[in-house]
């Protein structure tokens, strides 16, 4: 068994896939507390939007938006080579994970503080080191449970769409079914993540929930189809190390394989 983890290229590329996957996805979740200034990154002025009424928005998203399309473009590839079981598998593990994250620290919050501790990032201008790691990794409940429904689900979307669209397409047309699955399923994603989130856990209006979760996946789209290049340099890549004739067989394998 063992052996076959060694040896098998299709089997090493895996597991290597799942933990890149899973990583991202984690270091998403932790880096999503930060709200920054797309325009300010680009030396723009604000947009200041109108929305459904809503006035004076901008592009101030979640960090967690530099790695989510990144996840999305890695679906597509394991769906490519290895089927929506394989993509299903793998969602499920980062989803499980990602929980248990947040359950260690959720325990390491509630652990006593050192008195020492407390106060030692004073030199830093941090006069309460509790209150920052509390308030780093304390995410608020709504939040965490928004995230987690929204990347399965949405998971399950682009898998679905995909191998659709790969039924009718054949081989051809990989930038149909990659960017088609992933604008349809980051499109639920920004809607759900925003609607449990604010809508339940903070009694928005539905004007200000639609906005955002619109403003926040017309910049998801975008990123989605500048990097659909991405994906063909990645299964060119993946074509050249397990050998042509292996890819070749791994993807009608992957076309057989029901959800």
């Amino acid at each position: 068994m063992i052996e076959n983890i060694i040896k098998e290229k299709p089997t090493k590329l895996f597991v290597a896939i799942t933990a890149f996957f899973v990583a991202n996805a984690l270091i998403a979740e932790c880096i999503g507390g930060k709200i920054f200034s797309l325009e300010k990154l680009l030396g723009l002025p604000p947009a200041n939007l109108t929305i459904f009424g809503e006035t004076g928005l901008s592009f101030n998203l979640s960090c967690g938006v530099l790695l989510w399309p990144l996840e999305f473009i890695i679906t597509d590839i394991v769906n490519e080579f290895y089927g929506p079981k394989a993509v299903k598998r793998i969602s499920y593990i980062a989803v499980g994970l990602i929980s248990y994250a947040f359950i260690i620290f959720y325990v390491a919050i509630n652990f006593p503080p050192a008195d020492f501790w407390i106060v030692s990032g004073g030199q830093n201008r941090i006069p309460n080191m509790n209150d920052a790691f509390n308030s780093i990794f304390g995410q608020g409940m709504w939040i965490i449970v928004a995230s987690i429904i929204a990347f399965l689900v949405s998971q399950l979307i682009d898998v679905t769409i995909f191998h659709k669209i790969k039924k009718v397409t054949g081989e051809k047309k990989v930038w149909l079914r990659a960017t088609g699955s992933t604008v349809v399923s980051q499109l639920v994603d920004s809607f759900i993540v925003v609607f449990i989130a604010f809508k339940i856990g903070k009694g928005w209006s539905w004007p200000t929930v639609l906005s955002i979760s619109l403003l926040g996946y017309s910049y998801k789209f975008l990123v989605a189809v500048l990097m659909t290049p991405v994906i063909y340099f990645a299964e060119a890549r993946i074509a050249n190390y397990v050998g042509s004739e292996t890819a070749r067989q791994m993807r009608v394998s992957a076309m057989g394989n029901k959800g």
